[in-house]
């Protein structure tokens, strides 16, 4: 059981999350709902199997920091990601109207299938890109730093993260796509198709996805991103795919020798960010900032 769970469990999460979104698409349920379901299933199916095959047992032990994931968590689902979608509608809207442009009309006339491919290859460009850019730039590092936090991987720190940090892969990665005009079925594809690749990516599970690992970033390539050591871990920036990081020469993958040496969490060089306070603490500590930008 623990041989096919941990060789076959993100490819069949991704299969689930596609089939329902097919299922539901052919029946003409609501799309929307059938994300989440999809999503959902992978999320709580990785935080079972974390239980029977971690990738370290003693990551599943509270690190005081649940509190401060899960109110990262509430806050980006229930706050920021419908206000998101709210304000990104009526800004696509109000660009078309200011700039006296017409709308245009090429992508949501194609096929869906294309569409969800161009919309995926493009919000994950430009996903890629805003996730290196606040690896790069050191104020957008003090940003995402928040992610960088925790010492441990698991299932629901993957929604840590500063709501400014979350802000900016919108715009950086989906509002251009938004100014496209793609269909609603295209953006829910390709959440279709992401959505539970994101959920297992911190996963505490001792995955070994063999191929996929060429396409999705896995739960095994991104416990490289999160390395303490920066020369491992500024590769692997990929949302869900990791073509850009492929093309851009930042794709990283080896055999790990002693999973018990993992290392995670913040650079030494970040050692002035409070990275053990909690939440909201870490939020304030951007005020730091406006004052002298804090070295990365």
């Amino acid at each position: 059981m623990s041989y096919f769970v941990t060789r076959c469990l993100l490819g069949l999460a991704v299969l689930q999350s596609v089939s329902i979104f097919t299922l539901a698409y052919s029946q003409n349920w609501n799309l929307e709902l059938a994300v989440l379901l999809g999503a959902l299933v992978a999320l709580f199916t990785g935080i079972l199997a974390e239980r029977f095959v971690p990738y370290r047992s003693d990551w599943n032990k509270n690190h005081d920091d649940l509190k401060t994931d899960v109110t990262s968590a509430v806050m980006l689902v229930a706050v920021i990601e419908p206000l998101l979608k709210l304000v990104g509608a009526i800004a696509v809207v109000a660009v078309y109207e200011w700039s006296e442009i017409s709308q245009t009309t090429w992508l949501s006339g194609m096929p869906l299938l294309s569409q969800i491919i161009v919309v995926t290859l493009l919000i994950e460009l430009g996903r890629y890109w805003s996730h290196r850019l606040h690896h790069i730039i050191t104020p957008l590092w003090w940003l995402h730093a928040m992610h960088h936090s925790s010492k441990r991987l698991y299932a629901i720190n993957n929604l840590r993260l500063n709501p400014l940090n979350y802000l900016l892969n919108f715009l950086i990665g989906t509002f251009p796509v938004l100014l496209l005009v793609p269909s609603p079925e295209a953006l829910l594809g390709y959440l279709a198709l992401s959505q539970p690749v994101i959920m297992l990516q911190h996963a505490n599970i001792d995955l070994k996805s063999g191929w996929l690992n060429y396409i999705f970033s896995t739960n095994e390539l991104h416990r490289w991103h999160h390395s303490t050591d920066t020369g491992k871990a500024n590769s692997n920036y990929g949302n869900a795919i990791v073509l850009w990081d492929q093309v851009f020469g930042t794709f990283r993958i080896e055999s790990v020798r002693d999973k018990n040496n993992t290392s995670v969490g913040l650079f030494e060089s970040s050692r002035n960010y409070p990275g053990d306070a909690g939440y909201f603490r870490q939020l304030m500590s951007v005020s730091h900032l406006l004052r002298k930008p804090p070295k990365r």
